[in-house]
């Protein structure tokens, strides 16, 4: 996810070295002639990493030209991309993170710190500071609950444990 002008320039930088490259691969007819499963193998992986990027840049697009006079919608797919979410909506809004740290009264530093390490280091009453600081509000929220995924959670918690306390016994 592109977060800054600056990561978009970059963005825009790789994504002109990749039609390069592919623009060159298709020219390399030799390659082409001597190696037509690897040469296209290199030719889609380029391709796929160009569409990831042009995908990204236009996201960031949406966002930066985005109407404030109306509300903007942003799809959240599960709470682990809700961090997205949030970086998202500051940069609809056109504010930048000083202006955020202003609003929440505290350091500019912080905030960055929320959106380099994806919120991860912030708790759960300044995810929602920063939610209410960006007039962000969920229209619908379905959770579902997979007792499968707990199940299989529960396991590897177990084998992780009984691993552990092994490797702990036979260093005593």
């Amino acid at each position: 996810m592109i977060k800054n002008e600056k990561q978009y320039e970059y963005s825009q930088e790789c994504a002109r070295k990749f039609e390069y490259s592919i623009k060159m691969l298709d020219q390399d007819e030799a390659l082409k002639n001597k190696d037509p499963d690897g040469w296209q193998l290199s030719r889609d992986v380029k391709q796929s990493h160009l569409r990831a990027l042009q995908a990204e840049i236009a996201e960031y697009e949406r966002l930066i030209n985005c109407d404030n006079s109306q509300p903007i919608k942003i799809k959240v797919e599960s709470l682990n991309k809700l961090p997205d979410a949030l970086i998202k909506a500051r940069i609809a809004a056109k504010m930048s993170q000083e202006e955020l740290a202003d609003l929440l009264g505290i350091d500019q530093q912080r905030v960055q710190q929320y959106e380099d390490t994806d919120y991860q280091c912030a708790s759960f009453v300044e995810i929602l500071e920063v939610s209410t600081a960006l007039g962000v509000e969920f229209e619908t929220a379905v959770m579902h609950v997979d007792f499968a995924e707990i199940e299989a959670v529960k396991q590897s918690v177990v084998k992780w444990r009984e691993k552990k306390m092994n490797m702990a016994t036979k260093t005593s």
